[in-house]
């Protein structure tokens, strides 16, 4: 098998973590990203040494800052003129700061704006890869997004607000997979509560190993299974050991309200 240049955010824990170590392992070339330099230092290190493969590299930006996302984006298309896959990991469930320091919920920011501006910002170079393939983190988790809480003038419980931001991502994903037909882009809920720091935070419990959420992500990141399923939602809570594909949210087949979503998403960005 070739060995693939992937980049997986979020990926200093959780499955995230277990996912990079996993590539690493297959002999891939992978990007571990998180937002503390230091963490991600040791992380690479490491991977390094207990999987033999030295081509681990780190990316450090704070994902709730979208400055820093954008700074991040413009070193990774300097310096990796291809990228073969990108897994869009980072996620954030509880914080005790609510907003950025725009005045943006920081899950609305971390779940789906700062996915999506580095990967708008870096598309050319996924699309110089013979097989380029984007894998969304979404959730079971997914609520009608309000315009108000997207743009943060009104703030709405954890649970909602984080709700909103993965169905977000997901509605933007289905988008992407029509706007780039060269790409694979998947969305997946890799399964609730899995033992991961997120959900023993949010919940103090956890229903499966983490282990079941990495194999899902490998799976769709590499196999061949997959390479026709571009703009489709993966549910691995449907199946044991491994999901299917499912319907997402309703909302995330509404044209009108992607539409009015990415309308606003640029507004808001600015672009």
């Amino acid at each position: 098998m070739m060995s693939k240049t992937i980049i997986v955010t979020g990926s200093t824990d959780g499955i995230g973590k277990l996912t990079a170590f996993s590539l690493a392992e297959k002999g891939h070339t992978v990007y571990v990203h998180g937002r503390n330099g230091e963490k991600v230092d040791a992380i690479v290190l490491e991977i390094k040494t207990t999987t033999n493969n030295q081509n681990i590299h780190g990316l450090v930006a704070d994902f709730s800052d979208l400055e820093a996302v954008s700074k991040l984006a413009a070193q990774i298309k300097k310096d990796l003129p291809k990228i073969d896959i990108l897994i869009n990991n980072a996620g954030i469930f509880k914080t005790k700061e609510v907003q950025n320091k725009n005045g943006l919920d920081i899950r609305m920011v971390v779940n789906y704006l700062a996915p999506y501006v580095l990967t708008n910002a870096i598309l050319e170079n996924i699309k110089q890869s013979e097989a380029p393939r984007i894998i969304n983190l979404s959730s079971a988790a997914q609520a009608p997004i309000s315009e108000a809480v997207l743009i943060g003038k009104e703030q709405d419980s954890e649970n909602s607000t984080y709700a909103q931001s993965k169905l977000a991502l997901t509605m933007w994903s289905f988008n992407l997979a029509k706007q780039e037909p060269k790409i694979t882009v998947i969305a997946v809920n890799p399964g609730s509560l899995l033992n991961t720091k997120m959900a023993n935070e949010a919940y103090g419990q956890h229903w499966s190993p983490a282990e079941k959420g990495v194999d899902i992500l490998l799976d769709l990141a590499l196999s061949d299974d997959y390479k026709n399923d571009s703009g489709k939602y993966f549910d691995n809570d449907k199946g044991d050991p491994k999901g299917y594909f499912a319907p997402a949210h309703p909302d995330a087949y509404d044209v009108s309200k992607i539409t009015n979503l990415l309308d606003l998403t640029s507004n808001l960005l600015g672009c």
